[in-house]
């Protein structure tokens, strides 16, 4: 008799199995919205409701039970799915940290935030404070309390930076409600908020970026911005004070919109100017509020009112625009940035010293791509250069940092912290693992190709895997076809015509442009240091040709070449590019060279089975541009010289990054591209999809 083998329970299954005490909570309010009737009718409206409701008037007739009992009970049918939704956090703290944690989280939120209102509603509503005095005769039910406190303690356990980000959001809706709106339930919320914001100081925005002390201005200024839309749109009854809806000029509004949001854009990107504008816009509003409130005193509060209307709300926007003011004057150092900031120290270095680089110290296999047109070079007090382009507000690093191996971390973290200064979102695009060991910890890889080599040493195409290779060059041997590995400046007019008609005839065939700052043109292949190798005919016509880039160990000398341009002709002899392969190979290896690297395709990395959704993505891709590019068909061709992979990375901040690096990258690599010729490349890969 065999054992059984045990099934494997689903993973939606297994995720429940590990909440069941907010499962429970759940279960518990609905059913007793099933048993009250709470589910169909308002609970507000039932004679029960005064006897389990909490609040100040409760707990001054003696009714302690009430921070219990109003817990589990929803005061009208159409809250329940947003009650059942604000449970979401309390799961994820649930998952993470286990049931006794969360129980404790939301039962310890809901208490205190109760009590704290009661408290807080009793000492204001001595004070000549209408909106105090109004919310301290009213009676709540819910657990919101202890859901919001659930939300804000699973916020401290998100990996940074989403977890700044994400206390901002909890923040900002917490008070611009209390603020704006301001019903019991509101500034329970906020109690909650505040006690976990406290115990757990999981916000530590000292200890912030300049990108997040950006991000964190941007997102004050657009709070700022929805509250003046929002108390526009609709009535507002906080401690502030009563609004009515479209109590305002629509068209001054509009302006402040259109103005708002041209600052926080800059903000963003901390531009100089927009923190100087903001700074004056915020210091109006601030002696605003501070006009009015000193008006009030002189002629009162009701005179004041008459003359020049409801000014309570104004006096909230001039608060919030004051914590602005002094946020922004904290963190002046991080708006620094012009449009044509510098990246790096002075001065800039020149092609001459990034090949001076490469010799003395070395560089990767895509390293010579660093001395072409179109990239800038950034110095680093570390002594080493990166060179990066400038695309859609992303600073592109191409391959590893330049110089001394000993100095890159330390050039990595000045690139990007210059980048960051200059407004720029910095990103390192096919690099090794060397420098994505030495990016800062939480910064995000994505693999973005495989480079191959073929190690020379002891190179011989011999046995049953090389039978492709060894085929092609027989064939080419009986063909009379010949191998010449030259450079391009060394060959006559007639040879350089034939190779520029090659290529156009190659590139006309795509509907885009040559693609650029990883594969190179014969513009580049015109360096002297570059070479050539052509397959000629008897006749003399070239029938495909490659470039070769050096790829130095450092001391002057070159260990190796790097496959850059493969053109062949069309009609010309079938196996060309494995002939020319295999013929450079024999030959760099004759030389002495140690590799032969075949490049990366992009989008063509071999993934692990579990890889999960970033394969899935390029997989996607890779599909879609084939019929353009045909990265994966090259990916293939390069599997008959049977290469060792070395993985290549994208390195970046986090995901919020991913779309304008994606639209920096479509920039850098086709950088002469027209509206027209990528709608003509998509109708491409339709057909293409077709097929």
């Amino acid at each position: 008799m065999t054992d059984a083998v045990p099934r494997s329970r689903h993973p939606f299954l297994s995720a429940l199995a590990r909440i069941p005490a907010t499962l429970a909570l759940i279960a518990a309010l609905l059913a007793i919205g099933v048993i009250w009737g709470g589910l169909w009718s308002p609970f507000a409206e039932n004679p029960l409701f005064e006897s389990v409701a909490y609040g100040l008037p409760a707990l001054a007739e003696g009714r302690w039970w009430t921070p219990v009992t109003g817990t589990f009970f929803v005061d009208h049918p159409i809250v329940y799915p947003f009650v059942i939704a604000s449970f979401a956090g309390l799961a994820f703290l649930e998952h993470r940290r286990g049931s006794v944690v969360a129980l404790a989280y939301f039962g310890i939120g809901q208490l205190f935030a109760i009590f704290a209102s009661a408290l807080f509603l009793w000492l204001a509503a001595m004070l000549p404070w209408p909106w105090a005095q109004v919310e301290a005769t009213m009676l709540d039910v819910g657990p919101s309390g202890g859901t919001m406190a659930g939300i804000a303690a699973a916020v401290g356990l998100l990996a940074s930076p989403w977890r700044v980000r994400a206390w901002l959001i909890v923040l900002g809706f917490s008070f611009v409600t209390l603020f704006f709106w301001g019903s019991l339930a509101d500034l329970e919320h906020a109690f909650a908020v505040l006690l976990v914001l406290f115990a757990d100081r999981s916000l530590r925005v000292q200890r912030t970026t300049v990108r997040e002390q950006r991000l964190i201005a941007f997102v004050v200024v657009l709070v700022i911005l929805a509250v003046e839309l929002l108390t526009l749109l609709v009535p507002t009854d906080g401690p502030f004070g009563h609004t009515d809806a479209a109590d305002g000029s629509f068209l001054d509004v509009a302006i402040d919109v259109i103005v708002i949001a041209g600052l926080a854009t800059g903000l963003r990107r901390g531009r100089r100017w927009a923190w100087i504008w903001t700074i004056v816009l915020a210091t109006i509003n601030v002696l605003t509020g501070v006009l009015l409130v000193t008006l009030a005193q002189i002629i009162g509060p009701s005179s004041l009112s008459a003359q020049v209307g409801d000014y309570n709300v104004a006096l909230a926007q001039s608060a919030m625009w004051l914590l602005l003011l002094i946020y922004l004057v904290w963190v002046r150092r991080a708006f620094q940035a012009r449009r044509k900031s510098t990246v790096g120290v002075s001065p800039a270095p020149s092609i001459d010293d990034v090949k001076a680089a490469l010799r003395a110290y070395g560089g990767g296999t895509l390293s010579w791509m660093t001395t072409w047109d179109g990239n800038d070079y950034a110095r680093t007090e570390a002594g080493g250069i990166i060179a990066y382009q400038r695309r859609a507000g992303v600073a592109i690093a191409l391959a590893d940092p330049l110089g001394p191996e000993a100095s890159r971390a330390r050039s990595v973290a000045e690139f990007i912290a210059s980048a960051e200064h200059a407004g720029l979102i910095p990103c390192f695009f096919s690099s090794s693992q060397a420098t994505r060991d030495a990016v800062p910890a939480g910064w995000r890889s994505i693999v973005v190709a495989d480079d191959t080599i073929v190690d020379l040493a002891g190179l011989e195409f011999t046995g049953k895997r090389w039978n492709a290779v060894r085929t092609s060059m027989n064939r080419a041997g009986r063909e009379e076809m010949s191998f010449r590995m030259t450079r391009l400046a060394d060959e006559p007019w007639g040879i350089r015509q034939q190779l520029r008609a090659i290529s156009e005839m190659w590139v006309g065939d795509k509907g885009l442009p040559e693609m650029g700052f990883t594969l190179g043109t014969l513009d580049q292949a015109e360096d002297p240091e570059v070479r050539m190798a052509l397959a000629v005919s008897p006749s003399g016509d070239v029938d495909g040709f490659l470039s070769w880039l050096p790829v130095y160990a450092g001391d002057g000398k070159v260990r190796g070449w790097t496959l850059d341009l493969m053109r062949r002709r069309d009609g010309g002899f079938g196996p060309v590019m494995e002939f020319l392969i295999g013929s450079s190979a024999r030959h760099f290896s004759d030389e002495g060279a140690e590799i032969l690297s075949l490049s990366g395709a992009p989008l063509a990395h071999e993934y692990p089975p579990d890889a999960g959704a970033i394969a899935a993505l390029s997989d996607w891709l890779a599909g879609m541009l084939e019929p353009v590019y045909g990265f994966q068909s090259l990916h293939r061709f390069k599997e008959k010289f049977h290469p060792r992979y070395e993985t290549m990375y994208l390195l970046f901040r986090d995901e919020s990054d991913l779309t304008r690096i994606g639209a920096g990258l479509t920039r850098a690599f086709l950088p002469d591209a027209t509206l027209r010729q990528f709608a003509g490349a998509g109708l491409e890969l339709v057909r293409g999809s077709g097929d």
